[in-house]
C-alpha cells in the first residue's frame, strides 16, 4: 500500500548574489522499493527542475550521492524511504565540503588536496618497467591492502567527524586510511618515519579523537577503527 511522504530539502545557490539558504518541501507518493535516489529524481523531473543533487552509479559504488539524511551522513541511493516510518525526511548537504548548489558539494577538490597531503602513491626507488609483471606479494597481504582500497571517497566519514568540522586541514579517516593502505603495501619503500612527516601532527593521526563516527557511517564497512589505531601506535613509536 502506497503512502504520501514529505521530503524537506536544503536549497542554496552560492553563485547568486545575496542568495539566502532556505528549505523547500515536496510531497510525493511513495512506491515499493523507493530509494532517496528515486525520490529525488522524481522531484527533479516533476516538481522542481532547479533542485541540484549528485548521482552516478545508483549502486553505492561511486559515493556521489552522500548527504545528511535526517541528521546522519548516508548515501541516498542506498537509503529506502520506507525506513522512515513517519514519512518525513529532511535532507542537507554534507558539512566540511564547499557547497556547489543545494545538496551538491565539492568533495573532489577536498579529496584531491588530501591525496596530495598524504602523498597517495607508491614511493619506490625501483625503476618502473610496465613491460614486466608487477612484483608479486603474499595473498594475505594483498587482501589487507585491497580491503583499504575499497574506500569510495564518498566523504561520509569526513562529514561525520568532529575533528574535521573543527579543523579545516584535518586529513580525516579517508586520509588516514589511505596512509595505512600504502604503509601496508610492500611495493612502497617508505618508512614509518616518512609517514610520520606526513601525518604526525594534529591535522593527521593525533587529531583523531577516536569518537569513531567515521566507522559508524562508512557505507563500505571499512575497519577504520582498527586501522587508525594501528597507525597511531606506529606513529607514537616514531615520536
Amino acid at each position: 500500500m502506497s503512502r504520501e511522504i514529505t521530503i524537506k530539502v536544503f536549497k542554496h545557490n552560492p553563485t547568486q548574489e545575496n542568495a539566502k539558504p532556505y528549505f523547500a518541501t515536496y510531497t510525493l507518493e511513495e512506491t515499493p522499493g523507493m530509494t532517496l535516489y528515486i525520490a529525488l529524481t522524481k522531484i527533479k523531473s516533476t516538481l522542481d527542475r532547479d533542485l541540484s543533487s549528485d548521482f552516478v552509479c545508483r549502486a553505492g559504488i561511486c559515493g556521489a550521492c552522500g548527504m545528511v539524511i535526517n541528521g546522519k551522513p548516508r548515501l541516498a541511493c542506498k537509503t529506502l524511504t520506507s525506513e522512515f516510518k513517519d514519512g518525513k525526511i529532511e535532507l542537507l548537504p554534507l558539512p566540511t565540503f564547499n557547497i556547489i548548489k543545494d545538496l551538491s558539494v565539492d568533495t573532489g577538490r577536498w579529496m584531491n588536496n588530501m591525496s596530495k597531503r598524504v602523498e597517495s602513491w607508491i614511493v619506490s626507488n625501483e625503476k618502473v618497467d610496465i613491460s614486466k609483471i608487477e612484483k608479486p606479494i603474499e595473498p594475505k597481504v594483498a587482501d589487507e591492502v585491497f580491503e583499504q582500497d575499497r574506500c569510495i571517497e564518498c566523504g561520509l566519514c569526513v562529514a561525520s567527524c568532529s575533528t574535521a568540522i573543527m579543523r579545516e586541514d584535518f586529513v580525516g579517516a579517508v586520509g588516514l586510511n589511505r596512509v595505512v593502505r600504502f604503509q601496508m603495501d610492500p611495493h612502497d619503500e617508505r618508512t614509518d618515519e616518512d609517514f610520520y612527516e606526513l601525518i604526525g601532527d594534529d591535522e593527521g593521526i593525533f587529531g583523531c579523537m577516536s569518537l569513531l563516527a567515521c566507522e559508524d557511517h562508512c557505507p563500505k564497512n571499512l575497519p577504520l577503527q582498527s586501522k587508525i589505531a594501528y597507525m597511531r601506535r606506529k606513529m607514537v613509536k616514531v615520536k
